[in-house]
């Protein structure tokens, strides 16, 4: 059903997890929501790896249709001998079909009275009103409050004038046939001088492998998937935003998700400060709305509220990213071998969360065997986390 030629109480940007959680979080509340979607079909084409810790999936408020595997544990492998394996024995993590899961994600937004338009990209913001092109033509689309969920490149930043983060990583992974233990995750630190390749197993006979890099990832990709032969099921490729924007919100727009620079540096992943992320912001819009303020200092509190959530984990990430960096593939393999003792892995296991690994990595940086191991560089990088 066409909103007509009201304003609407919010326009959201962006169909993926955080944009459909948002514009549900916001149609929910009882606010006129509609999400806009540049493409076609929601969750085509797909830019991430597709393994979602369980309090990720949990967030996303959907069923289990999208699961195509469960994962207990991870497997580290330095490539240079050192190698350890945790193992929590519970579903830790799920290997999703993305498309579904978020093609499920819109529906529960609509089904909560979003309306949605697809096949329509931004070309500009004018006052309160966004303008788009696509389907329909050339619309202007009146808003009270505009929630930016459109990725890495958000073209609603740029159109406002918005800094951006300022670290990006290139991401690329194929699906291959091969043998894989489907209950574990391999790492791999030497796969990328900047982050980590990963195999992500679908099923015993089918894994996600990929990495991500700074420069050069193409050349990094194919020394790496060439372990695994050369049958590539489906290639993808994506952009993941490190460090989040100096300011997230302002001229009544809020930005969630990739948009912001939620990423979390320690894996890459988005799902989860994505719709934490979403969920503050429509919070906030409810608010504004009901008081009808949309001035900056009205939107402030969503910034307020993401910090108080998870902003201490994403600067702990960034300091973690930053020390990763520094370290050599000696070094890293000293780690993976330091880490194999059955009282740090205790630790790991009891204490682990992908999505806020803050209190796990301040365990083990006050345990002495780590610390002793990673000599002067790694010191010095726990010491700038416990102060920082």
């Amino acid at each position: 059903m066409r909103h007509g030629s009201l304003t609407w109480d919010v326009v959201v940007v962006g169909a993926g997890p955080a944009g459909s959680a948002a514009a549900r979080a916001c149609a929910e509340a009882g606010l006129a929501t509609l999400c806009i979607e540049e493409h076609g079909t929601i969750g085509y084409p797909v830019q991430c790896a597709g393994l979602l810790s369980a309090s990720a999936f949990a967030e996303c408020g959907v069923s289990k249709r999208s699961v195509l595997n469960e994962v207990s544990g991870a497997r580290m492998v330095s490539d240079l001998g050192g190698e350890l394996l945790f193992d929590a024995r519970a579903t830790k993590a799920y290997v999703v079909d993305r498309c579904l899961l978020d093609r499920e994600m819109a529906e529960e937004a609509a089904g909560a009275g979003a309306e949605f338009l697809l096949k329509t990209s931004v070309s500009g913001v004018r006052g309160s009103s966004l303008l788009t092109r696509g389907v329909r033509g050339r619309e202007e689309n009146p808003f009270r409050l505009l929630i930016a969920a459109d990725g890495p490149r958000s073209s609603v930043a740029r159109m406002l004038g918005f800094r951006r983060p300022g670290l990006h990583l290139a991401g690329i992974q194929a699906d291959v046939p091969c043998a894989v233990d489907p209950r574990y995750v391999e790492l791999h630190p030497n796969a990328s001088p900047d982050f980590f390749g990963w195999v992500i197993p679908v099923s015993a006979t089918r894994a996600r492998i990929g990495l991500c890099a700074r420069e050069g990832a193409k050349d990094h990709f194919d020394r790496f998937i060439a372990r695994y032969g050369e049958n590539c099921v489906h290639l993808v490729s994506g952009v993941i935003p490190l460090g989040v924007m100096p300011q997230t919100y302002g001229r009544r727009a809020l930005f969630v998700g990739d948009a912001a620079g939620f990423a979390k540096p320690t894996s890459g992943g988005g799902v989860y400060t994505g719709i934490r992320s979403a969920k503050h912001a429509a919070t906030v819009a409810a608010a504004c709305v009901a008081r009808g303020a949309f001035d900056d200092g009205s939107l402030r509190d969503y910034e307020r509220l993401w910090k108080e959530d998870f902003g201490k984990e994403l600067d702990i990430g960034m300091k973690v990213l930053r020390i990763r960096q520094k370290m050599t593939p000696e070094d890293i393999d000293r780690f993976c071998r330091a880490l194999n003792d059955p009282d740090l892995i205790k630790t790991i296991v009891e204490h682990g969360d992908m999505d806020r690994p803050g209190a796990l990595i301040r365990r083990l940086a006050l345990k002495p065997a780590l610390a002793r191991a990673m000599g002067i560089l790694f010191a010095s990088g726990v010491r700038q986390i416990l102060t920082g």
